[in-house]
């Protein structure tokens, strides 16, 4: 399955991001549509996100996978209106 090779290399990728200041990634795949990912990643700057992007990693990934999806990748920056990271702290 095509979905399945493009998970395995989100799986590879991800964790480089770390390399060009990444504060967190995700990679997730749905499960009513196994063709449906998110890949998300966290940095401080868009700047730092833009190397990541740009970078000879991310250039290879696109280049390799780019028969493994029909619909376009479309990674853009957002800004972070409001989240909370960790583990919720149980109520007493």
């Amino acid at each position: 399955f095509r979905g399945d090779e493009f998970a395995a290399a989100l799986e590879e990728v991800a964790p480089i991001a770390r390399r060009y200041g990444a504060t967190s990634w995700s990679v997730q795949r749905s499960t009513d549509d196994a063709y449906q990912f998110r890949h998300m990643i966290s940095f401080d700057s868009k700047a730092d996100w833009e190397l990541f992007w740009n970078g000879s990693e991310m250039q290879t990934f696109r280049a390799h996978n780019s028969g493994t999806y029909q619909a376009p990748i479309m990674y853009t920056w957002f800004a972070v209106v409001t989240e909370e990271l960790g583990a919720a702290t149980p109520s007493a």
